[in-house]
């Protein structure tokens, strides 16, 4: 659909400048050339592109709409190109889909080690703030949850989805039976995730209380600082009860029929070095649940996880 691919260049530089006289001096041509490659380029579309006036090389609706395709259209390019230039001095980019939560209170308290283990890798997140869902596009690696029920799309077990009632060890140490439990909730959860659990081990009995929150890291967050009872997803939350910044409120886990996997893209064939990142996080969670497992026997964390 273009009558030149320097039409491209030149259409670019008239509306990055605004002006015809600047673009042709950007490019090193004489403005009657701009205006030319402009006109056959409007002539060849059946649309005006720039509004002329005073001067001025003003954008049209139509011409707006296509800069805008244009530019996006530059940047991959240029993204595309300091990728191999990374690559030619030795460093590659692996971007991660991947929750706000994971990466805030797992992948943030273990980065440097990553990095030591991966230094020509520079790491780029595209970070999901509600559930794991959608496809793994334009991206070298996908955490996502599937019922185990459901087909597989080649995705690689991290565990299966276990959750844990969490709090801070300084709430547990409340123990004013007459007071009730703050329950820290994710918004979009359904129900009421704690009438699960016949008793907790803060003891309180009074009516409780609820915070609701969109994003499940601040839901974690709260937790931390006090603030009630988490239900706490294992895959995000077992670095902080490891630590014992966060300790059991009750002494059962929960298992869905949910698995959480990583996923390859659906529109690339799976980098090597993605494929080492991958390997490397499931090994670091596996280990820190057996860890967990040693630390609360009676929670029986390995056998529900794997």
């Amino acid at each position: 659909m273009l009558p030149s691919s320097n039409a491209l260049f030149v259409f670019d530089a008239a509306a990055r400048n605004g002006s015809f006289t600047a673009a042709a001096a950007e490019l090193n041509v004489t403005q009657p050339a701009v205006s030319r490659m402009l006109g056959q380029f409007e002539e060849h579309l059946g649309v005006r592109l720039f509004d002329r006036t005073a001067g001025r090389a003003v954008l049209t609706e139509e011409g707006e709409l296509l800069y805008r395709r244009v530019l996006e259209g530059f940047r991959s390019i240029e993204s595309g190109l300091v990728e191999i230039e990374r690559r030619r001095k030795g460093t590659e980019t692996v971007t991660l889909s991947v929750s706000s939560a994971f990466t805030t209170h797992w992948l943030m308290p273990r980065i440097d080690k990553l990095q030591k283990q991966f230094p020509q890798v520079d790491l780029r997140f595209q970070l999901i703030s509600g559930a794991l869902r959608g496809p793994v596009e334009n991206v070298d690696l996908g955490m996502r949850f599937r019922d185990r029920d459901e087909p597989s799309s080649g995705g690689t077990l991290i565990m299966k989805e276990v959750m844990l009632p969490m709090c801070s060890p300084a709430y547990l140490g409340e123990t004013d039976p007459a007071e009730g439990n703050t329950i820290i909730r994710l918004a979009e959860t359904p129900g009421d995730w704690a009438a699960d659990y016949a008793s907790l081990l803060t003891g309180r009995r009074g009516a409780a209380k609820a915070l609701s929150f969109t994003d499940y890291a601040v839901v974690v967050q709260a937790a931390l600082l006090g603030q009630g009872i988490a239900l706490g997803w294992l895959t995000v939350a077992s670095h902080w009860l490891l630590t014992g910044a966060l300790v059991p409120a009750s002494d059962r886990l929960t298992t869905t029929r949910r698995l959480c996997e990583f996923l390859p893209p659906r529109n690339r064939a799976m980098r090597p070095i993605a494929a080492e990142i991958r390997d490397w996080i499931i090994a670091q969670m596996k280990s820190e649940i057996a860890a967990i497992d040693r630390l609360y026997p009676k929670l029986g964390a390995m056998a529900a996880c794997y």
